[in-house]
């Protein structure tokens, strides 16, 4: 396979549309034509983790960071940025970044850190305005169901955990050929009355150009009689951070060391206690600060992210536990989540997980 190809496949599973406005994802270097011979997955694609693809003779690296962000004007080797691409590129080795795209699923970062703790009936914690939009056209009966199944796999249809969604309903059309035109029935300069269907199916908005190409194309119309509407429904199954329940409450200090433990902490910077049982976590990877208030807005008892600044844990109210678990160590479990997406879609290759240390945190106890 292709370099483009193994994206496309990865790209199916992980929407590079999930991600922010802000990131670079997608490939950061290297030619999309050329054969993957491996896979390496790492948290960031810094020149220690290019050399272990070198030697590993593997030249596709899937990331989580970028490590192009923005500003990068040259590479001439100044910086730890430019030496790993330059590597790279004298390697001929491709790197590719997935960063908040994986953040905003479902089943990607914060479901990762949420399963670790033991936290059940998840839910976004600040869900996506995902450019949904609705589409409705409408098609003769007899034509209905091949206009349907063209929609369905064109990615149509798709409302969270359900698959092939639409609305039907019958009733009759008319329309009047006139010069120029090719009808699919009746005559030019008489109107005519049609039993139709108007089909209703929600979409992404990405979505968009092959939906309305696979429309057309299974349309037996030379005019196909069709309207998108954009909606304010809010994606509640993308979008940044998560939360859930533990089956049983705990008091704070025993929760504390609960994570300390699963995510083999040294340390937990947190807020003052409240003195309450910890029942509904909030969880963000990374730097999760702009999410206090969302969680709080959810009745979380506790917290769980990075990167929160000092001013940031007064926001807490005495009505919520903040607790900074360190931003590399919130989002420790992301390589081991993509090794197995990975190893489930290919299997002609190797598909390795980075050995290397990229955590660039150190403690001195």
């Amino acid at each position: 396979m292709t370099i483009s190809e193994v994206i496309s496949e990865i790209e199916k599973r992980i929407p590079l549309q999930q991600a922010e406005d802000f990131d670079n994802v997608g490939l950061l270097c290297g030619i999309p034509s050329r054969e993957v011979s491996g896979i390496l997955i790492c948290h960031d694609a810094l020149e220690n983790v290019v050399n272990e693809a070198v030697d590993k003779k593997l030249n596709l690296i899937v990331c989580f960071h970028p490590i192009i962000f923005s500003g990068l004007k040259s590479l001439t080797g100044k910086n730890y940025v430019e030496r790993a691409v330059l590597k790279a590129i004298e390697n001929k080795i491709a790197i590719y970044a997935i960063h908040t795209a994986f953040d905003n699923d479902f089943f990607g970062v914060n479901a990762g850190i949420c399963n670790h703790l033991g936290l059940k009936e998840l839910n976004i914690l600040q869900p996506k305005k995902n450019n949904l939009k609705q589409l409705s056209v409408f098609v003769p009966k007899d034509h209905s169901q091949q206009v349907k199944e063209a929609l369905f796999a064109a990615g149509a249809g798709n409302i969270g955990f359900y698959d092939e969604c639409s609305f039907t309903v019958g009733g009759s059309g008319t329309f009047k050929p006139i010069e120029g035109s090719n009808p699919f029935s009746g005559q030019q300069d008489i109107r005519e009355n049609a039993d139709e269907d108007m089909i209703s199916v929600i979409f992404e908005g990405y979505k968009q150009g092959r939906i309305v190409a696979a429309m057309k194309a299974a349309h037996p119309y030379e005019e196909v009689a069709h309207q998108i509407y954009a909606l304010d429904n809010e994606n509640q199954y993308s979008g940044l951070g998560m939360y859930g329940e533990f089956e049983e409450a705990m008091d704070e200090k025993d929760f504390l060391k609960m994570v300390k433990e699963k995510f083999n902490l040294k340390v937990i910077r947190h807020s003052a206690f409240n003195h309450k049982k910890i029942k509904r976590v909030g969880v963000l990877g990374g730097s999760g600060a702009s999410a206090i208030k969302s969680a709080l807005s959810k009745k979380c008892d506790a917290y769980l992210t990075g990167d929160i600044k000092y001013h940031d844990y007064y926001l807490a109210e005495s009505k919520m536990l903040i607790c900074d678990i360190g931003h590399y160590e919130s989002e420790q479990f992301v390589t081991q989540q993509l090794f197995e997406i990975l190893s489930q879609k290919f299997s002609t290759f190797a598909i390795s997980k980075s050995h290397e240390k990229t955590n660039p945190v150190n403690y001195f106890l």
